[in-house]
């Protein structure tokens, strides 16, 4: 399946400059950051309860599911049976790899020692 945008509204890269307004988390207090949290969550269940999740993140999907095709296409010389059998595989890849990092990351937090506090 390639998603098709109009023109001007292709999907951008995640990587971005890190703006100003970015970095504002870093700044904030504990408290601030619990209350944006608790009203990012009351806002994402308004969300879910007016709205059908599958339609709200059908454009995301489709973005997502298309950059394995461009991955493997770039060119978009490849038949379409065979562009999706192997952006399948690229997207298997990604995800494998993904739970290769999480599986590394796990075994060396497991090796490291353990502090224990104490109250004095």
């Amino acid at each position: 399946m390639t998603a098709r945008f109009p023109a001007g509204h292709e999907p951008q890269s995640n990587r971005r400059a890190t703006s100003r307004k970015d970095r504002t988390h870093l700044e904030m207090d504990e408290a601030e950051r619990a209350s944006r949290a608790l009203r990012g969550r009351i806002g994402a269940h308004r969300l879910h309860a007016t709205h059908d999740p599958r339609e709200t993140t059908k454009a995301a999907r489709l973005a997502f599911m298309s950059s394995f095709e461009r991955e493997v296409d770039p060119d978009g010389l490849l038949e379409p049976e065979e562009r999706a059998r192997r952006a399948s595989h690229a997207r298997a890849a990604h995800f494998a790899h993904l739970a290769y990092l999480s599986a590394k990351a796990r075994a060396a937090r497991a090796r490291r020692p353990r502090t224990l506090y104490l109250d004095d």
